[in-house]
């Protein structure tokens, strides 16, 4: 009987919150909520759904590597870049709740033809693409703005150019080991571990909060004659105090990392790259609010990145991120450069 009841114990244990549980749950946070929020993030979820499935199966049905063409950023696309685009921009847009897309593989404002919807997304639909081959972390990183221009008409480009302070929600999909949800709307940074067998996503990490100080440093070394001066100093630093190294070359894979063990991310600007690679409407925006709601920092080494007053869709900038002690340390060096 005693085996019997441990049995029945272990079958009927609570599987966790549903993502779609604790959405509607946390709704009543927004006085002004009618449920269309709620809706694009269980959109973005479905979507995301999809994407790890052709992702799992990838090497099966032939959608690895390059499909032949580049995006606005003269990259070239992985087959994968363009499916998920595709299935992003179309559940994004049956779903009704957003009138424009900015994604990093078009080149200007998708219209969705939801013209009285209240939102509009600033999307990477598949970061770190290129790793699909080698069965490395990939990810989708996204970001959410209530529109400036007026209900019943097109999206415009201003409803895009919007500081980082007006996100109303942002996030990322991590497809690994498991695949992750991970987002805020401004009141904690919440994770999701996707299960499967049941097609949900449920409650894994509550409430994420990143380590004030840490000892991982993540950067393409490979850009090293590239860096200023003060980079190369500050990498000498970390080395001093025999850091670790950590770098997948996939934005979302090296973010979460240092997200939940503390460490910090650098994408400076170089001799190739001036003003830097990330783009900072569908990159480091969402990940600058994230980071500031665990308790963390994003700076470009001048300013915050969510103070940064967008000019461009495609917009590019350095980008700093990570554990508050770290940043800091970081910012010194480069306040170097400005002596």
């Amino acid at each position: 009987m005693h085996a019997f009841q441990r049995m029945l114990e272990q079958f009927t244990a609570p599987v966790g919150t549903a993502l779609d549980r604790f959405i509607a749950q946390k709704q009543e946070q927004f006085p002004y909520a009618t449920g269309e929020l709620s809706q694009l993030l269980r959109d973005i979820a479905l979507a995301s759904k999809i994407i790890n499935r052709e992702i799992n199966r990838a090497g099966l049905t032939g959608i690895e590597g390059q499909a032949g063409g580049e995006n606005v950023q003269g990259e070239q696309q992985q087959k994968l870049d363009v499916i998920a685009d595709f299935r992003f921009s179309r559940a994004l847009s049956k779903g009704g709740e957003t009138c424009g897309i900015v994604s990093e593989e078009s080149q200007d404002v998708i219209d969705t033809g939801n013209h009285d919807s209240k939102y509009v997304v600033t999307i990477d639909p598949l970061d770190g693409s290129s790793n699909i081959d080698v069965n490395v972390s990939v990810g989708t990183i996204f970001s959410i703005y209530r529109r400036k221009s007026e209900l019943g008409t097109p999206p415009t480009i201003d409803d895009m150019l919007q500081k980082g302070t007006e996100q109303v929600a942002a996030g990322y999909i991590l497809y690994g080991s498991s695949t992750m949800l991970v987002y805020t709307t401004g009141f904690g940074v919440h994770g999701f571990t996707y299960e499967p067998s049941l097609g949900e996503y449920f409650l894994s990490h509550p409430d994420m909060k990143i380590k004030e100080d840490g000892s991982i440093f993540s950067i393409n070394e490979g850009a090293y004659n590239s860096f200023s001066p003060s980079i190369k100093k500050y990498l000498t630093y970390c080395k001093e105090n025999e850091w670790s190294g950590r770098y997948i070359g996939s934005l979302v894979g090296d973010f979460h990392r240092n997200l939940l063990k503390g460490g910090i991310y650098l994408y400076p600007s170089t001799e190739k790259h001036p003003d830097g690679k990330l783009r900072l409407l569908y990159e480091c925006n969402a990940l600058a609010f994230l980071v500031e709601q665990a308790g963390g920092l994003a700076t470009d080494g001048k300013q915050r990145i969510l103070d940064i007053e967008p000019r461009t869709l495609h917009q590019r900038t350095p980008f700093y991120v990570g554990s508050p002690k770290m940043v800091q340390k970081v910012q010194e060096f480069l306040d170097e450069d400005d002596v």
